[in-house]
């Protein structure tokens, strides 16, 4: 069994009994071979039956060739090769044809009269096979000309835009289906209504021993004012329900409690509580802290020159607001 022929029959064979043992064997969705793995060992039984056939074929044919005399021997190893020439002359008639060489007996009939002290010029046509690739090349471009540039069709820039749009929709439909694979960078503020309930559900069940129903405040801070000791924003809030507070006075990490969404959940609610100020409030501790993204609307931006511009805001009593709050 030392031939390609013998290789690609065992080859062959093992596909074909894969194939029928997963169509005769119900699986569901799953594939055959996942779900009863016994399948390997059968199917492993099943190629080893065709190495032995193969060594089988190969003995006997061993046994018969030493059999015969040497006259015969050598038109069975003739006939062999014939068979053999037969089986790939058709390729091999068909790599010469694209080559397009001359042979060397016709050398003859294409030397040029160029004579470069005793090396002498062919003159040989291009290999068939690189003329046909330029005349595709020639169909290419006339089909590439009228496609884009009479029909109007879309150009690369249409085409990227297109991809970033279905990559955005199958983004968020990914991350609605995968809720829990989010951490601090990625997570994004929860506006749907049940998850503000479930979370309110995690605030009341976990929080308010030390912030209250109402976030304003015990044990640990105020969470419907400006100030965060840890930061403020959805991020922030994550951040700190996840790893928690300082080390030695702040809350426990809940990551091991709760889950990625259910963190952003308790985080989104948390956001909601801020400007309730209830009446029992705590007073603020840590910053003020302000969105740096945030976009902001009474600002107006001139520009005076390459190295000068000038920011002027719009909204006199917006100002006027913010002084008196102290900010």
């Amino acid at each position: 069994m030392k031939t390609t022929a013998s290789y690609l029959r065992v080859i062959g064979f093992a596909i074909l009994a894969f194939f029928l043992l997963e169509l005769t064997i119900d699986s569901g969705e799953q594939w055959a071979i996942v779900k009863h793995p016994i399948i390997w060992a059968v199917l492993g039984m099943l190629i080893l039956f065709a190495i032995a056939l193969e060594i089988v074929a190969s003995a006997l044919q061993r046994i018969l060739f030493g059999g015969l005399n040497p006259e015969a021997q050598e038109r069975y190893i003739a006939a062999e090769k014939a068979r053999e020439e037969n089986r790939f002359g058709w390729f091999k008639r068909k790599y010469k044809e694209m080559l397009g060489a001359k042979p060397m007996e016709k050398e003859q009939e294409i030397v040029l009269d160029h004579n470069y002290d005793g090396i002498r010029e062919l003159d040989n046509s291009l290999p068939p096979w690189w003329v046909y690739m330029f005349y595709a090349t020639i169909i290419f471009a006339a089909v590439y000309l009228v496609r884009y540039e009479i029909f109007d069709g879309r150009d690369q820039t249409e085409e990227y835009e297109i991809e970033v749009a279905q990559a955005k929709i199958e983004m968020e439909e990914y991350k609605k289906n995968n809720k829990d694979l989010i951490d601090a960078n990625t997570v994004e503020l929860l506006t749907d209504a049940g998850d503000i309930e479930a979370g309110k559900s995690i605030f009341v069940a976990n929080c308010v021993a030390c912030h209250k129903d109402s976030g304003g405040g015990g044990i640990g801070p105020n969470l419907t004012d400006d100030y965060w000791i840890l930061g403020g924003g959805i991020k922030n809030i994550f951040h700190t329900v996840s790893e928690g507070g300082r080390a030695g006075k702040g809350m426990i990490a809940w990551k091991t409690d709760l889950k990625p969404s259910e963190m952003a959940q308790v985080a989104s609610y948390v956001m909601t509580l801020h400007g309730t100020n209830p009446l029992d409030g705590k007073e603020p501790e840590g910053d003020v802290w302000v969105d740096e993204n945030a976009p902001v609307d009474n600002v107006e931006v001139k520009v005076i020159d390459s190295t000068k511009i000038e920011i002027k805001m719009t909204d006199e009593p917006v100002i006027d607001d913010l002084q008196a709050e102290g900010k």
